[in-house]
């Protein structure tokens, strides 16, 4: 088998599914994104979700494209892209014939992925139990063991504080104030102090609780409940870590990479055996 020969479909476009999508991409393999019609991402310059809104995004001069059809993601991906499918369903997996599928969804539940699906099937963080629903769980805990491939077991429990950036944990969070329309007053990238208006909701402002720069900032327009994540503040200021892949993601797609890699030896091993009966 070869990396260019084979197809991978990742399920969700957020930030860490598209860390996976780069890496992937990058080693040479086709890759699909499967997302939501409405896709709740904030970090959208990283995020292959942003096609459904765009038509098309470029994530570290990979460029990825909507497709309507399954014609047109076949077309996408053999001319050196990323396709997009809004597909939350999952339907398009019946359909194509190929050795991995990735449940990057990040829901920290299993929504239906099932290790039937496909010869290898990965998860990727909390969730799953490798060797019953997924065949291998990537661990998305920063610390010791992130992008760590596991094999028996499940990845570490969501505890829900976030993890911290520059000794900041749940301030540098922007969550929606009340239920309603997001109506954004800055951008990611904006450079903001403590107390600064980002956004509006049903009336009600949503402050900054830090300094630093926006990193992620949901969809404008977008339905939101309250206390919902919608955007968060990197307290170390650098704008150009809003554009770029983070380290965090990238680890894990390292260990997508990792068990993908072990998978492809096994099976050219085996077929190896059989032609040489």
């Amino acid at each position: 088998m070869k990396f260019n020969d084979e197809l991978i479909i990742i399920r969700g476009g957020g930030d860490l599914a598209s860390g996976v999508a780069v890496r992937l991409f990058n080693a040479g393999f086709k890759v699909i994104v499967l997302e939501t019609l409405h896709p709740l991402a904030i970090r959208l310059p990283v995020s292959f979700a942003s096609a459904v809104f765009y038509g098309f995004c470029d994530i570290e001069n990979i460029e990825g494209v909507l497709a309507e059809t399954y014609v047109e993601a076949d077309e996408i991906i053999n001319s050196n892209k990323i396709a997009v499918l809004v597909d939350p369903l999952g339907r398009s997996i019946e359909y194509y014939k190929f050795p991995v599928l990735i449940d990057a969804i990040m829901a920290k539940r299993n929504s239906g992925t099932q290790k039937e699906q496909a010869p290898l099937v990965i998860g990727v963080g909390p969730g799953f139990k490798a060797g019953v629903d997924v065949d291998a769980v990537i661990e998305t805990k920063r610390g010791h063991y992130l992008g760590r491939v596991i094999y028996e077991g499940s990845a570490l429990p969501d505890t829900g504080i976030p993890s911290e950036i520059d000794g900041e944990s749940e301030k540098r969070l922007l969550r929606a104030p009340a239920e309603g329309i997001f109506i954004p007053e800055h951008k990611i990238g904006d450079l903001v102090q403590t107390d600064d208006i980002i956004a509006m909701v049903n009336g009600i402002p949503l402050k900054a609780q830090l300094s630093g720069v926006i990193r992620g900032l949901i969809y404008p327009n977008t339905t939101v409940t309250e206390g919902m994540k919608v955007g968060d503040i990197d307290p170390r200021g650098i704008k150009d870590y809003c554009f770029t892949v983070s380290d965090k993601a990238l680890s894990v797609g390292g260990g997508a990479l990792e068990a993908i890699c072990s998978y492809l030896k096994k099976t050219n091993k085996k077929r190896d055996k059989k032609e040489k009966k």
